[in-house]
């Protein structure tokens, strides 16, 4: 038994929500709050946490070590697929907070969830449950607008979308914590680890850092007191947003094309590379330059990712990083080269986007088996089929001189660094 309220239903309950969510909601102080979990339709995670009451371990794996602490915020965990269970818990009136960690998938056309959630909320309204917040902790821009959208394109009965565009709200947040994959490994390791929890079969590991920027847009709707647990209670995630776009995701997809090029396997090889590191800086100067952020912040933000990029026991892979650059490119990359030229017509591309331009341009034209993206220009693409894919805006002689000059310091670089490469080693993500 519990005495968490079970005021937050979590949709897509899996490893980073409850490296998250649940993390965060455990360490608020003030009236404890609960999570009542459900899965996105498989049974298996929510009768393997169900069989050890619903707590489990989250292993916080630094570079010296492992920390191991048992969380207890989770009370009920559900199969996605339990759809009487799914509306009655969100029309009760104890619950006012429900979650998604449902990928962006869950947000496109054809996907269930919109459904699932207008499902509910009519439930929510026929029992007279009240106001409520809809809160999606997905990597997406603007995500509680990306939701609102997606639930009222879902309802089709008028009066329904009446009542959810005045009881319903829905804040945006920014996210932040590498969570890699559970292993074997890491379940066995746990009889040796103080701390973990006896006999658990459902770990979670994950980075120090974590990171949450909520938007202050509840309006009197009742939610836990998250920011006691150091979570960033603003006005506006927009400038949060495109920090961690241009400064962690798109040194990321750089990291990933530039890396691979050069025969390194995972994040922490590739930023040490002295060729890969230098390239990062060279974004991240490009990106301070835009970002509405006070520069001390910044360069905190810098700070931190170095470090985290570092920890060689948490194995970021470049492969996977990699998979559908022609979506994550425009908002990590090009985004930047357009508030720049905006800014100065005349500033022209900056070195950091042109060599991450042009390395995606070398990884879909030189290593074709290891693209996983159906935007990508095919094999034999040349610069301006790339600039069509993500950015036809920018394909002018200047940016095009650029991006090839890039790709030809990379090719030169490569074939030099091939000759001395070296394994990388680290523990599976």
């Amino acid at each position: 038994m519990t005495d968490r309220r079970p005021g937050i239903v979590h949709l897509g309950v899996g490893a980073f929500a409850r490296a998250h969510l649940a993390w965060y909601t455990a360490h608020t102080t003030g009236e404890p709050w609960g999570i009542t979990a459900f899965t996105g339709r498989s049974p298996a995670a929510a009768d393997a946490l169900a069989a050890q009451d619903c707590r489990y371990t989250l292993v916080t794996r630094a570079a010296s070590g492992d920390d191991a602490e048992v969380v207890d915020t989770i009370v009920a965990a559900h199969a996605g697929s339990d759809d009487t269970a799914w509306r009655h818990v969100v029309a009760s009136p104890a619950t006012t907070i429900v979650t998604l960690t449902v990928t962006e998938q869950g947000y496109r056309c054809g996907s269930d969830v919109p459904a699932r959630l207008v499902a509910g909320l009519d439930a929510r309204r026929t029992a007279g449950g009240g106001r409520i917040a809809l809160l999606s902790l997905d990597n997406l821009t603007h995500n509680g607008a990306v939701l609102r959208e997606a639930v009222l394109g879902a309802t089709t009965d008028p009066d329904l979308r009446a009542w959810i565009e005045a009881d319903v709200v829905f804040p945006s947040s920014m996210v932040d914590r590498i969570t890699p994959a559970t292993t074997d490994a890491d379940v066995a390791g746990l009889a040796a680890l103080p701390g973990a929890l006896a006999g658990d079969r459902v770990p979670v590991v994950t980075e120090p850092f974590a990171e949450w920027v909520l938007e202050d847009h509840f309006d009197g709707i009742d939610r836990p007191a998250w920011e006691t647990a150091g979570v960033r209670i603003v006005d506006d995630v927009t400038p949060y947003e495109q920090r961690k776009l241009w400064l962690l995701n798109g040194s990321h997809s750089l990291l990933a094309y530039l890396g691979l090029q050069r025969g390194h396997e995972t994040v922490a090889a590739a930023m040490d590379d002295p060729v890969c590191r230098a390239a990062v800086e060279q974004l991240w100067d490009e990106a301070a330059r835009e970002l509405p952020l006070p520069a001390d912040e910044v360069a905190a933000a810098r700070a931190a990712l170095v470090d985290r990029f570092a920890n060689p026991r948490i194995r970021h892979t470049l492969r996977q990083i990699a998979s559908g650059g022609s979506q994550k490119l425009p908002v990590r990359v090009v985004d930047v080269v357009r508030h720049r030229l905006g800014r100065d017509p005349s500033a022209g591309i900056g070195p950091g986007a042109a060599t991450a331009i042009a390395a995606w341009w070398l990884h879909v034209t030189t290593q074709p088996d290891l693209v996983d993206d159906d935007g990508a220009p095919g094999a034999d693409s040349d610069v301006h089929d790339v600039l069509r894919a993500i950015a036809p805006d920018l394909d002018t002689t200047a940016v095009v001189d650029a991006i090839t000059a890039a790709a030809d310091d990379i090719r030169a670089a490569s074939t030099a660094a091939r000759t001395t490469s070296s394994t990388d080693e680290g523990v599976h993500a």
